[in-house]
Protein backbone atom coordinates (compact mmCIF):
# COMPACT_ATOMS: atom_id res chain seq x y z
CA UNK A 1 0.00 0.00 0.00
CA UNK A 2 1.28 3.08 -0.94
CA UNK A 3 -0.43 5.38 1.73
CA UNK A 4 -0.68 4.89 5.52
CA UNK A 5 -3.26 2.34 6.28
CA UNK A 6 -6.79 4.46 6.94
CA UNK A 7 -8.65 3.89 10.43
CA UNK A 8 -11.18 1.11 9.41
CA UNK A 9 -13.80 3.04 11.48
CA UNK A 10 -14.16 5.53 8.86
CA UNK A 11 -15.74 2.73 6.21
CA UNK A 12 -17.88 1.63 9.21
CA UNK A 13 -19.38 4.95 10.10
CA UNK A 14 -19.99 5.53 6.00
CA UNK A 15 -21.92 2.09 6.09
CA UNK A 16 -23.90 3.10 9.00
CA UNK A 17 -24.86 6.01 7.39
CA UNK A 18 -26.14 4.00 3.97
CA UNK A 19 -28.10 1.80 6.16
CA UNK A 20 -30.21 4.32 7.92
CA UNK A 21 -31.31 5.83 4.51
CA UNK A 22 -32.19 2.31 3.59
CA UNK A 23 -35.96 1.14 3.50
CA UNK A 24 -37.61 -1.83 5.51
CA UNK A 25 -36.49 -5.17 3.76
CA UNK A 26 -33.65 -3.26 1.28
CA UNK A 27 -30.69 -4.62 -0.66
CA UNK A 28 -27.73 -2.61 -1.45
CA UNK A 29 -25.00 -4.37 -3.91
CA UNK A 30 -22.12 -2.55 -4.61
CA UNK A 31 -20.00 -4.09 -6.62
CA UNK A 32 -16.10 -3.08 -7.50
CA UNK A 33 -14.62 -1.84 -10.74
CA UNK A 34 -13.65 -3.56 -13.20
CA UNK A 35 -9.69 -4.28 -14.61
CA UNK A 36 -9.52 -2.05 -18.03
CA UNK A 37 -7.68 -3.50 -20.62
CA UNK A 38 -4.90 -1.46 -22.36
CA UNK A 39 -3.74 -3.18 -25.15
CA UNK A 40 -2.71 -6.77 -25.89
CA UNK A 41 -2.65 -8.60 -22.17
CA UNK A 42 -1.84 -5.58 -20.43
CA UNK A 43 -4.25 -3.75 -18.30
CA UNK A 44 -4.56 -0.23 -16.76
CA UNK A 45 -3.18 0.16 -13.68
CA UNK A 46 -6.64 -0.63 -11.52
CA UNK A 47 -8.56 1.79 -9.79
CA UNK A 48 -11.26 0.94 -7.00
CA UNK A 49 -14.65 2.20 -8.00
CA UNK A 50 -15.03 4.90 -5.63
CA UNK A 51 -18.25 4.08 -4.23
CA UNK A 52 -17.06 0.69 -2.76
CA UNK A 53 -13.75 2.84 -1.71
CA UNK A 54 -15.97 5.33 0.00
CA UNK A 55 -17.81 1.92 1.67
CA UNK A 56 -15.71 -0.40 2.75
CA UNK A 57 -12.04 1.11 1.99
CA UNK A 58 -10.49 -2.32 -0.32
CA UNK A 59 -8.41 -1.83 -3.46
CA UNK A 60 -8.94 -5.01 -4.89
CA UNK A 61 -10.25 -6.00 -8.11
CA UNK A 62 -13.63 -8.52 -8.47
CA UNK A 63 -14.49 -7.63 -4.60
CA UNK A 64 -18.74 -7.18 -3.85
CA UNK A 65 -20.41 -5.14 -1.19
CA UNK A 66 -23.82 -6.51 -0.03
CA UNK A 67 -25.84 -4.83 3.35
CA UNK A 68 -29.20 -5.79 3.49
CA UNK A 69 -29.91 -4.82 7.11
CA UNK A 70 -33.06 -6.69 8.21
CA UNK A 71 -31.22 -10.28 6.80
CA UNK A 72 -32.48 -13.00 9.57
CA UNK A 73 -29.17 -14.24 10.36
CA UNK A 74 -27.36 -10.88 11.58
CA UNK A 75 -23.62 -12.11 10.83
CA UNK A 76 -25.04 -12.06 7.13
CA UNK A 77 -26.07 -8.24 7.20
CA UNK A 78 -22.73 -7.20 6.20
CA UNK A 79 -20.97 -9.33 3.51
CA UNK A 80 -18.13 -8.12 1.71
CA UNK A 81 -17.16 -11.04 -0.78
CA UNK A 82 -14.12 -11.50 -2.73
CA UNK A 83 -11.63 -13.05 -5.19
CA UNK A 84 -10.32 -16.69 -3.60
CA UNK A 85 -6.91 -16.55 -4.44
CA UNK A 86 -4.53 -19.29 -5.47
CA UNK A 87 -0.54 -19.93 -5.95
CA UNK A 88 -1.59 -19.72 -9.85
CA UNK A 89 -3.21 -16.52 -9.61
CA UNK A 90 -0.92 -15.10 -7.34
CA UNK A 91 2.37 -16.13 -8.98
CA UNK A 92 1.44 -13.60 -12.33
CA UNK A 93 -0.50 -10.88 -10.19
CA UNK A 94 0.90 -10.97 -6.36
CA UNK A 95 -0.19 -11.18 -2.93
CA UNK A 96 -4.36 -11.21 -2.52
CA UNK A 97 -6.60 -10.12 0.52
CA UNK A 98 -7.00 -12.64 3.28
CA UNK A 99 -10.39 -12.67 4.73
CA UNK A 100 -8.06 -10.88 8.12
CA UNK A 101 -6.69 -8.43 5.73
CA UNK A 102 -9.98 -7.46 4.18
CA UNK A 103 -11.90 -7.23 8.01
CA UNK A 104 -9.11 -5.16 9.36
CA UNK A 105 -9.21 -2.85 6.76
CA UNK A 106 -12.94 -2.37 6.23
CA UNK A 107 -13.88 -3.60 9.31
CA UNK A 108 -16.35 -5.47 8.00
CA UNK A 109 -16.43 -9.03 9.92
CA UNK A 110 -17.74 -11.48 7.58
CA UNK A 111 -15.45 -11.40 4.55
CA UNK A 112 -16.69 -14.53 2.59
CA UNK A 113 -15.14 -15.86 -1.41
CA UNK A 114 -16.90 -14.93 -4.40
CA UNK A 115 -17.53 -18.42 -5.45
CA UNK A 116 -20.48 -18.48 -2.49
CA UNK A 117 -22.09 -15.60 -3.63
CA UNK A 118 -24.75 -17.21 -5.99
CA UNK A 119 -26.17 -19.27 -3.21
CA UNK A 120 -26.33 -16.49 -0.72
CA UNK A 121 -27.61 -14.19 -3.15
CA UNK A 122 -30.81 -16.74 -3.28
CA UNK A 123 -31.54 -16.05 0.15
CA UNK A 124 -30.94 -12.47 0.01
CA UNK A 125 -33.13 -11.73 -2.65
CA UNK A 126 -35.49 -13.99 -0.89
CA UNK A 127 -35.60 -11.90 2.26
CA UNK A 128 -35.22 -8.87 0.15
CA UNK A 129 -38.07 -6.55 -1.50
CA UNK A 130 -36.41 -3.69 -2.76
CA UNK A 131 -32.85 -4.25 -4.43
CA UNK A 132 -30.85 -1.08 -4.61
CA UNK A 133 -27.56 -0.87 -7.40
CA UNK A 134 -25.05 2.20 -8.10
CA UNK A 135 -25.62 2.69 -11.52
CA UNK A 136 -23.48 5.23 -13.38
CA UNK A 137 -25.29 8.77 -12.90
CA UNK A 138 -22.39 10.98 -12.86
CA UNK A 139 -22.93 13.92 -15.75
CA UNK A 140 -19.32 13.43 -16.83
CA UNK A 141 -19.17 10.11 -16.87
CA UNK A 142 -19.60 8.41 -20.64
CA UNK A 143 -22.75 6.60 -20.46
CA UNK A 144 -21.13 4.21 -22.78
CA UNK A 145 -18.37 2.96 -20.18
CA UNK A 146 -18.36 -0.08 -18.31
CA UNK A 147 -20.82 -0.61 -15.69
CA UNK A 148 -20.83 -3.36 -13.35
CA UNK A 149 -24.07 -2.18 -11.47
CA UNK A 150 -26.10 -1.89 -14.43
CA UNK A 151 -24.92 -5.06 -15.49
CA UNK A 152 -25.69 -6.86 -12.18
CA UNK A 153 -28.71 -5.22 -11.63
CA UNK A 154 -29.74 -6.24 -15.78
CA UNK A 155 -29.04 -9.72 -14.36
CA UNK A 156 -30.99 -9.60 -11.21
CA UNK A 157 -34.11 -8.37 -13.07
CA UNK A 158 -33.96 -11.17 -15.41
CA UNK A 159 -33.62 -13.73 -12.37
CA UNK A 160 -36.12 -11.52 -10.32
CA UNK A 161 -38.67 -9.81 -12.52
CA UNK A 162 -40.82 -9.41 -9.58
CA UNK A 163 -38.74 -7.21 -7.27
CA UNK A 164 -38.22 -3.70 -6.85
CA UNK A 165 -35.26 -2.19 -7.94
CA UNK A 166 -33.89 1.27 -6.98
CA UNK A 167 -30.93 3.42 -7.84
CA UNK A 168 -28.49 3.39 -4.74
CA UNK A 169 -26.44 6.35 -6.76
CA UNK A 170 -28.17 9.29 -5.61
CA UNK A 171 -28.23 7.93 -2.20
CA UNK A 172 -24.42 7.17 -1.79
CA UNK A 173 -23.78 10.78 -3.69
CA UNK A 174 -25.71 12.76 -0.54
CA UNK A 175 -23.45 10.82 1.87
CA UNK A 176 -20.36 11.64 -0.59
CA UNK A 177 -21.05 14.87 -0.58
CA UNK A 178 -20.67 15.72 3.14
CA UNK A 179 -16.87 14.70 4.68
CA UNK A 180 -16.05 13.15 7.40
CA UNK A 181 -12.96 14.68 8.91
CA UNK A 182 -10.64 11.81 8.16
CA UNK A 183 -12.03 12.41 4.20
CA UNK A 184 -11.30 16.15 4.64
CA UNK A 185 -7.53 14.94 6.05
CA UNK A 186 -6.91 12.79 3.15
CA UNK A 187 -7.61 15.42 0.52
CA UNK A 188 -5.33 17.78 2.67
CA UNK A 189 -2.84 15.27 1.83
CA UNK A 190 -3.17 15.18 -1.54
CA UNK A 191 -3.12 19.16 -1.59
CA UNK A 192 0.22 19.33 0.08
CA UNK A 193 2.07 16.21 -1.83
CA UNK A 194 0.65 19.17 -5.11
CA UNK A 195 2.28 21.72 -3.50
CA UNK A 196 5.69 20.06 -2.75
CA UNK A 197 4.81 19.06 -6.80
CA UNK A 198 4.33 22.79 -7.51
CA UNK A 199 7.51 24.14 -5.83
CA UNK A 200 9.54 21.81 -7.64
CA UNK A 201 8.51 22.97 -10.92
CA UNK A 202 9.11 26.85 -9.53
CA UNK A 203 12.40 25.70 -8.68
CA UNK A 204 13.18 23.77 -12.48
CA UNK A 205 11.14 25.62 -15.06
CA UNK A 206 13.10 27.95 -17.34
CA UNK A 207 12.72 28.51 -20.82
CA UNK A 208 13.86 26.05 -23.40
CA UNK A 209 11.79 22.93 -21.23
CA UNK A 210 9.50 20.93 -22.66
CA UNK A 211 6.08 21.06 -21.06
CA UNK A 212 6.77 17.06 -20.72
CA UNK A 213 9.68 17.72 -18.79
CA UNK A 214 7.52 19.70 -16.22
CA UNK A 215 5.12 17.18 -16.29
CA UNK A 216 7.80 14.72 -15.17
CA UNK A 217 9.02 16.91 -12.22
CA UNK A 218 5.17 16.83 -10.69
CA UNK A 219 4.78 12.79 -11.19
CA UNK A 220 7.93 12.05 -9.59
CA UNK A 221 6.98 14.39 -6.40
CA UNK A 222 3.80 13.03 -6.57
CA UNK A 223 5.08 9.46 -6.68
CA UNK A 224 7.80 10.21 -4.10
CA UNK A 225 5.28 10.68 -2.10
CA UNK A 226 2.75 8.08 -1.96
CA UNK A 227 0.47 9.41 -4.29
CA UNK A 228 -0.96 6.86 -6.53
CA UNK A 229 -0.48 9.37 -9.36
CA UNK A 230 -2.36 12.16 -10.65
CA UNK A 231 -6.02 12.49 -9.85
CA UNK A 232 -6.46 13.45 -13.62
CA UNK A 233 -4.72 13.98 -16.91
CA UNK A 234 -2.60 17.32 -15.98
CA UNK A 235 -2.75 20.41 -18.11
CA UNK A 236 0.85 21.67 -18.65
CA UNK A 237 0.55 24.21 -21.09
CA UNK A 238 2.33 26.99 -21.98
CA UNK A 239 1.88 30.68 -24.47
CA UNK A 240 -1.28 30.34 -26.21
CA UNK A 241 -2.07 25.98 -25.54
CA UNK A 242 -3.33 27.61 -22.51
CA UNK A 243 -6.52 28.54 -24.05
CA UNK A 244 -7.54 25.62 -24.95
CA UNK A 245 -9.34 23.93 -21.85
CA UNK A 246 -8.47 20.66 -21.76
CA UNK A 247 -4.83 20.61 -23.44
CA UNK A 248 -3.36 17.32 -22.48
CA UNK A 249 -0.83 17.40 -25.67
CA UNK A 250 2.34 18.61 -23.14
CA UNK A 251 4.47 18.76 -25.74
CA UNK A 252 5.69 22.03 -26.87
CA UNK A 253 8.46 23.95 -25.62
CA UNK A 254 7.99 26.49 -23.12
CA UNK A 255 9.40 30.00 -24.41
CA UNK A 256 10.73 33.19 -22.85
CA UNK A 257 7.83 35.55 -22.37
CA UNK A 258 5.57 33.09 -22.32
CA UNK A 259 3.14 32.30 -19.18
CA UNK A 260 2.71 28.05 -18.02
CA UNK A 261 -0.32 27.11 -17.15
CA UNK A 262 -0.50 24.23 -14.94
CA UNK A 263 -3.61 21.99 -14.02
CA UNK A 264 -2.65 19.45 -11.62
CA UNK A 265 -3.27 17.46 -8.68
CA UNK A 266 -2.50 14.21 -6.39
CA UNK A 267 -4.16 11.40 -6.10
CA UNK A 268 -3.49 10.34 -2.50
CA UNK A 269 -5.12 7.24 -1.34
CA UNK A 270 -8.26 7.65 -3.63
CA UNK A 271 -8.95 11.41 -2.87
CA UNK A 272 -8.02 13.54 -5.04
CA UNK A 273 -6.59 17.68 -5.29
CA UNK A 274 -6.95 19.90 -7.88
CA UNK A 275 -5.05 22.78 -8.36
CA UNK A 276 -4.33 25.35 -11.10
CA UNK A 277 -1.94 28.02 -10.96
CA UNK A 278 -0.02 30.05 -13.81
CA UNK A 279 3.70 31.04 -13.93
CA UNK A 280 5.64 33.30 -16.19
CA UNK A 281 8.45 30.60 -17.89
CA UNK A 282 11.38 33.45 -17.19
CA UNK A 283 10.39 34.04 -13.57
CA UNK A 284 8.86 37.59 -14.25
CA UNK A 285 5.46 38.45 -15.73
CA UNK A 286 5.36 41.53 -18.27
CA UNK A 287 3.46 44.44 -16.92
CA UNK A 288 0.50 43.02 -18.96
CA UNK A 289 0.71 39.20 -17.80
CA UNK A 290 0.80 41.00 -13.86
CA UNK A 291 -2.26 43.06 -15.00
CA UNK A 292 -4.16 40.11 -16.13
CA UNK A 293 -2.52 37.76 -13.35
CA UNK A 294 -3.74 40.05 -10.43
CA UNK A 295 -7.41 40.45 -11.96
CA UNK A 296 -7.49 36.71 -12.09
CA UNK A 297 -6.63 36.29 -8.59
CA UNK A 298 -8.78 39.11 -7.35
CA UNK A 299 -11.83 37.07 -8.80
CA UNK A 300 -10.81 33.69 -6.85
CA UNK A 301 -10.23 35.79 -3.46
CA UNK A 302 -13.90 37.13 -4.44
CA UNK A 303 -15.53 34.16 -5.46
CA UNK A 304 -13.84 31.89 -2.65
CA UNK A 305 -15.64 33.85 -0.26
CA UNK A 306 -18.89 33.37 -1.82
CA UNK A 307 -18.72 29.83 -0.96
CA UNK A 308 -20.56 29.68 2.18
CA UNK A 309 -23.81 27.77 3.28
CA UNK A 310 -27.33 28.15 1.53
CA UNK A 311 -25.56 29.40 -2.36
CA UNK A 312 -25.51 26.62 -4.89
CA UNK A 313 -23.08 25.67 -7.96
CA UNK A 314 -25.80 27.46 -10.66
CA UNK A 315 -26.06 31.07 -8.79
CA UNK A 316 -22.65 30.68 -7.30
CA UNK A 317 -20.97 30.72 -11.19
CA UNK A 318 -23.41 33.70 -11.94
CA UNK A 319 -22.60 35.66 -9.04
CA UNK A 320 -18.69 35.35 -10.48
CA UNK A 321 -19.35 36.45 -13.71
CA UNK A 322 -20.79 39.23 -12.60
CA UNK A 323 -17.65 39.91 -10.72
CA UNK A 324 -15.54 39.06 -14.02
CA UNK A 325 -17.03 41.43 -16.11
CA UNK A 326 -16.35 44.18 -13.70
CA UNK A 327 -12.90 43.12 -14.06
CA UNK A 328 -13.10 42.85 -17.83
CA UNK A 329 -14.07 46.57 -17.84
CA UNK A 330 -11.07 47.30 -16.06
CA UNK A 331 -8.80 45.64 -18.30
CA UNK A 332 -10.79 47.34 -21.45
CA UNK A 333 -11.63 43.94 -23.27
CA UNK A 334 -15.21 45.57 -23.21
CA UNK A 335 -17.45 48.63 -22.14
CA UNK A 336 -19.61 49.49 -19.82
CA UNK A 337 -22.32 50.49 -22.50
CA UNK A 338 -21.44 47.36 -24.81
CA UNK A 339 -22.29 45.12 -21.57
CA UNK A 340 -25.03 47.08 -21.20
CA UNK A 341 -26.16 46.20 -24.89
CA UNK A 342 -25.15 42.97 -25.00
CA UNK A 343 -27.31 40.04 -26.48
CA UNK A 344 -28.61 38.02 -22.90
CA UNK A 345 -27.71 34.69 -24.77
CA UNK A 346 -24.71 35.53 -25.95
CA UNK A 347 -22.63 37.69 -22.92
CA UNK A 348 -19.35 39.47 -23.33
CA UNK A 349 -17.50 37.39 -20.71
CA UNK A 350 -18.10 34.35 -22.08
CA UNK A 351 -15.41 34.65 -24.92
CA UNK A 352 -12.89 35.57 -22.02
CA UNK A 353 -14.41 33.29 -19.24
CA UNK A 354 -16.09 30.37 -20.83
CA UNK A 355 -15.82 27.20 -17.79
CA UNK A 356 -17.11 27.14 -14.70
CA UNK A 357 -16.01 28.56 -11.39
CA UNK A 358 -16.46 25.35 -9.19
CA UNK A 359 -16.85 21.46 -8.96
CA UNK A 360 -17.28 19.16 -5.89
CA UNK A 361 -14.26 17.34 -4.96
CA UNK A 362 -13.34 14.41 -3.36
CA UNK A 363 -13.05 10.70 -4.35
CA UNK A 364 -13.48 12.02 -8.00
CA UNK A 365 -11.83 15.14 -9.09
CA UNK A 366 -15.39 16.08 -10.40
CA UNK A 367 -16.72 14.07 -7.10
CA UNK A 368 -20.27 13.37 -7.19
CA UNK A 369 -22.90 16.03 -6.29
CA UNK A 370 -26.15 18.32 -8.15
CA UNK A 371 -25.43 21.76 -9.48
CA UNK A 372 -28.44 22.97 -7.98
CA UNK A 373 -27.88 21.33 -4.27
CA UNK A 374 -27.46 23.83 -1.41
CA UNK A 375 -23.85 24.16 -0.25
CA UNK A 376 -23.66 22.81 3.18
CA UNK A 377 -20.79 23.00 5.90
CA UNK A 378 -18.59 19.45 5.13
CA UNK A 379 -18.85 19.73 1.29
CA UNK A 380 -15.48 20.66 -0.64
CA UNK A 381 -15.70 22.43 -3.52
CA UNK A 382 -13.24 23.96 -6.17
CA UNK A 383 -12.55 27.52 -6.87
CA UNK A 384 -11.13 28.02 -10.81
CA UNK A 385 -11.53 31.19 -12.35
CA UNK A 386 -9.69 31.60 -15.26
CA UNK A 387 -9.04 34.77 -17.96
CA UNK A 388 -8.04 33.33 -21.64
CA UNK A 389 -7.16 36.01 -24.52
CA UNK A 390 -6.50 33.62 -27.63
CA UNK A 391 -5.27 37.15 -29.64
CA UNK A 392 -2.51 37.71 -27.15
CA UNK A 393 -1.68 33.99 -26.52
CA UNK A 394 -2.30 34.45 -22.61
CA UNK A 395 -4.72 32.06 -20.92
CA UNK A 396 -4.71 32.11 -17.19
CA UNK A 397 -6.51 30.03 -14.34
CA UNK A 398 -6.34 29.80 -10.94
CA UNK A 399 -7.49 27.04 -8.37
CA UNK A 400 -7.88 26.16 -4.88
CA UNK A 401 -10.12 23.64 -3.04
CA UNK A 402 -11.79 24.69 -0.35
CA UNK A 403 -13.96 23.45 2.58
CA UNK A 404 -17.13 24.46 3.83
CA UNK A 405 -17.55 25.73 7.09
CA UNK A 406 -20.83 26.59 9.25
CA UNK A 407 -19.68 29.70 9.47
CA UNK A 408 -17.00 32.26 8.26
CA UNK A 409 -14.46 32.04 5.63
CA UNK A 410 -14.20 28.81 3.59
CA UNK A 411 -11.21 26.84 4.64
CA UNK A 412 -8.53 27.00 2.17
CA UNK A 413 -6.94 23.60 1.93
CA UNK A 414 -4.30 24.64 -0.50
CA UNK A 415 -3.55 27.89 1.64
CA UNK A 416 -0.05 26.84 1.66
CA UNK A 417 0.85 26.61 -1.95
CA UNK A 418 2.41 29.81 -3.19
CA UNK A 419 0.13 31.77 -5.16
CA UNK A 420 0.37 35.83 -5.23
CA UNK A 421 3.00 36.87 -8.26
CA UNK A 422 5.48 38.15 -6.22
CA UNK A 423 6.20 35.49 -4.44
CA UNK A 424 6.08 33.04 -7.54
CA UNK A 425 8.73 35.35 -8.94
CA UNK A 426 10.54 35.35 -5.65
CA UNK A 427 10.98 31.30 -5.44
CA UNK A 428 12.10 31.54 -9.16
CA UNK A 429 14.94 33.80 -8.79
CA UNK A 430 16.05 32.09 -5.88
CA UNK A 431 15.96 28.71 -8.03
CA UNK A 432 18.39 30.42 -10.52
Amino acid sequence: MRYDPIDPRLFTRNREKLRNKLTKNSLAIVPSAEAMPRTGDTLHRFRQSSDLFYLTGIEQEKSLLVICPDYPKPEHREVLFLLKSDPLLETWEGHKLTKAEATAASGIATVLWLDELPKLMALFMTHSQKVLLPTNEHLRYPALAPDPGRDMALELRRLYPLHDFGRLAPLLASLRVLKEPQEVELIRKACQITRDAFLRVLATTRPGAKEFQVEAEITYEFIRQGASGHAYNPIIASGPSACALHYEHNDKTCRDGDLLLLDFGAEYANHAADCSRAIPVNGKFSPRQRQLYDACLRVLEAAASLLRPGNNIEEYHQQVCRIWEKEHIALGLYTQEQLDAQDPLQPLFAKYYMHGTTHFLGLDVHDVGSRFETFQPGMVFTCEPGIYLAEEGVGIRLENDYLIREEGEPLNLMADIPIAADEIERLMAAAT
